[in-house]
């Protein structure tokens, strides 16, 4: 009896971060592929001239003084692409399967879980060649020492980075990292915290992705201005959001499906989820079908002024770490009420 109980809970916390960490070593190496043939090909436009980064910052036409600059977005290009990935894949698995399905959602998940270790680890990699940068172009006479902190201050430390569109925009990069953290790795702790809890946390990631996005459309200057770059990257974000469209009308999870839940608090949750999917669905048909978004003009980029302020992002991530602890709390309040299935 012991061993069957035994047996069964080992099957519910399913397997560890050492095991996903060495399935994650061939999805590392094929980003770590993927980072070089971009780090390649922005390289050559810049010593092409043909870079839109040079129309913003025309001194890092010297690629070689800052290749690791350009490594830095190499990364950071990298991490946004296996945030997607990471991201379908969640979607994708946390879905009811299609009957004509063929994925195995045991394989989904693995993949799913793999991804997002891959994902924290480029983000970092992105700060941290970016925070390197910093640290040998520093010009303000510095010792090593004050080289080493005030770079560590611009990139590691929300609001420390107070330059232009930086201001928002890194720290919406460094909020979207430091959430991946926790967030993605509740995972490996739901033994503890219990699995609803885990799923309550993980609901949240979907935040990460948006604030990844949000940073690269600001400061991701290979995207700063209206173009096939920028429409590219908005088209990238519709089956993102179909299949949140799907993920919210048919969850894997029976007990989350349409109908089966009670109570008017989680039913205005799910309609108000809903109509915000179908909106942002319909903006991003729009931005497509335009290819316009709002983004700068060439020659006036220095004009435009920050439509969105730094206390607007921590007033919007103070709401958000309520809802957090809104959300963590309810699911506590309904273990105590039912046993968890």
């Amino acid at each position: 009896m012991i061993q069957v109980e035994a047996t069964i809970e080992s099957a519910r916390r399913g397997p560890g971060l050492r095991a996903d960490l060495r399935t994650a070593v061939l999805d590392a190496t094929a980003a770590l592929l993927i980072t070089a043939a971009i780090f390649a090909w922005l390289y050559a436009r810049v010593r092409s001239g043909t870079s839109a980064t040079l129309a913003v910052m025309p001194y890092l036409a010297d690629a070689d003084t800052y290749l690791m600059y350009w490594l830095c977005q190499a990364f950071g290009w990298t991490a946004l692409l296996w945030a997607w990935l990471t991201t379908v894949l969640g979607l994708v698995r946390s879905s009811a399967r299609p009957a004509w399905s063929r994925l195995s959602p045991v394989a989904v998940e693995r993949w799913h879980r793999a991804t997002s270790l891959t994902t924290i680890g480029l983000m970092f990699a992105h700060a941290f060649w970016f925070f390197a940068e910093l640290v040998r172009s520093n010009e303000h006479g510095l010792d090593w020492a004050g080289r080493f902190g005030t770079a560590f201050v611009e990139v590691f430390v929300p609001g420390g980075y107070q330059s232009g569109t930086g201001r928002v925009a890194i720290l919406l990069g460094l909020l979207a990292f430091y959430l991946a953290i926790p967030l993605g790795l509740a995972y490996y702790l739901r033994a503890r915290t219990g699995a609803r809890v885990w799923r309550a946390l993980h609901r949240f990631v979907i935040a990460v992705y948006v604030l990844s996005v949000w940073h690269t459309l600001l400061y991701g200057t290979n995207v700063w201005f209206d173009g096939w770059p920028r429409t590219t990257l908005w088209v990238l974000q519709l089956p993102v959001a179909a299949l949140l469209l799907a993920r919210l009308l048919a969850p894997a999870r029976p007990a989350e499906r349409l109908g089966r839940t009670r109570g008017v608090l989680v039913t205005g949750r799910r309609a108000v989820a809903l109509l915000a999917v179908v909106g942002a669905i319909g903006a991003l048909v729009a931005v497509v079908v335009s290819g316009r978004d709002g983004g700068r003009t060439p020659g006036a980029h220095h004009s435009a002024g920050l439509s969105v302020l730094p206390w607007m992002v921590w007033l919007g991530f103070a709401v958000f770490t309520v809802a957090v602890v809104v959300a963590v709390a309810l699911v506590r309040r309904a273990e105590r009420g039912s046993p968890v299935r």
